[in-house]
């Protein structure tokens, strides 16, 4: 888990190199890297991995937990992300569009099926030295929440605390958690993030949790990432990084009546400009940048994809580029 602490600062400009020198060697992980046990946590404006800074650079992998094969696909290229210097996957036991993950039971308890999916991929990123973000809800367009009607406030907190609970169980202490994934349930239900966070530090008061909303964060959370404002005095993250200007995730990859992604893995040349100026922007000038793609997230049959696929034109779809780009700006050093 996290430790919690303060201070950080947005910095806009994205046309200066900044050479991030960790405590460790590059090429070399340490002994807890190598088999397990590794520990995040936050110190000022750094996030820290085994006491040393690390700079998020990850893949958001929310439609990981759909099956068996899913899971095995991803544990299979982790190696190979980390080769490309990515060092932090995210995985969502609800949702995510379209993929209709149902890691919650009616109770609030965690469904055994997704619960062992979600250890294996924590364990395999463990020995790798690398971090999992894990998402607790995903209240949009999904029949992830359709046996959930009857949830209240008090239902969500408990769905959020047993995910704490199981994650402490389980030693799991490479992980950061985000309980309502764009606010979704706070829009919608007008459930409080504050109370999930609560119930879940109850749970295990060492988790840090992640606010994720455009409304003013709450004073208990303890790291900002994606729609969350900047939080003074505590670290920012872009862990959903689409092309901004784009409308990525509206008309040019869904269709009225179609239950899945087009454009899977496409993108124009200025789309791709535009995300390695936003890639460069929140590694440099924040703590972090995660790449989020229907490449990645798209449900069968058309993925998700875990393969690097090429350099993203519609007869060469993928995100090879992106990673291409990480490895020849950042080096192959996966903090």
């Amino acid at each position: 888990m996290f430790w919690r602490c303060t201070s950080c600062a947005f910095v806009t400009a994205v046309t200066f190199a900044v050479s991030f020198s960790p405590a460790r060697g590059a090429s070399n992980p340490s002994a807890a890297e190598k088999k397990g046990g590794n520990v995040l946590a936050v110190a000022g404006a750094d996030i820290l991995l085994n006491g040393a800074p690390i700079k998020i650079k990850g893949l958001r992998c929310s439609a990981a937990l759909i099956s068996d094969a899913t899971t095995d696909d991803l544990i299979g290229q982790l190696d190979s992300f980390r080769g490309y210097g990515v060092n932090t996957i995210s995985v969502y036991l609800m949702g995510s569009r379209f993929a209709d993950v149902k890691g919650y039971r009616p109770d609030g308890s965690l469904d055994p099926v997704y619960a062992a999916r979600l250890d294996r991929i924590i364990t395999a990123a463990d020995a790798r030295g690398m971090i999992v973000l894990v998402g607790c809800l995903y209240w949009s367009t999904s029949r992830a929440k359709e046996e959930l009607g009857h949830w209240t406030q008090a239902d969500a907190n408990r769905a959020v605390a047993n995910t704490v609970a199981w994650l402490k169980a389980r030693r799991h202490r490479n992980v950061f958690v985000d309980p309502d994934n764009e606010g979704m349930a706070l829009a919608e239900k007008k459930w409080s993030i504050a109370a999930m966070i609560d119930s879940g530090r109850a749970a295990n008061p060492e988790c840090v949790f992640a606010y994720n909303s455009r409304r003013p964060a709450p004073a208990n959370a303890d790291l900002a990432i994606h729609h969350s404002p900047r939080i003074s005095g505590k670290p920012y993250v872009e862990t959903e990084g689409s092309p901004p200007g784009s409308n990525y995730w509206g008309p040019y990859s869904k269709r009225d009546g179609l239950y899945n992604y087009i454009n899977v893995g496409v993108y124009t040349e200025e789309m791709k400009q535009r995300q390695l100026a936003a890639t460069t922007e929140h590694i440099e000038g924040a703590n972090g940048y995660m790449l989020a793609s229907t490449w990645l997230q798209a449900p069968p049959p058309l993925g998700p994809k875990v393969l690097p696929g090429g350099d993203g034109a519609a007869a060469n779809p993928g995100i090879r580029w992106w990673l291409d780009f990480l490895r020849e700006r950042y080096g192959r050093d996966a903090r």
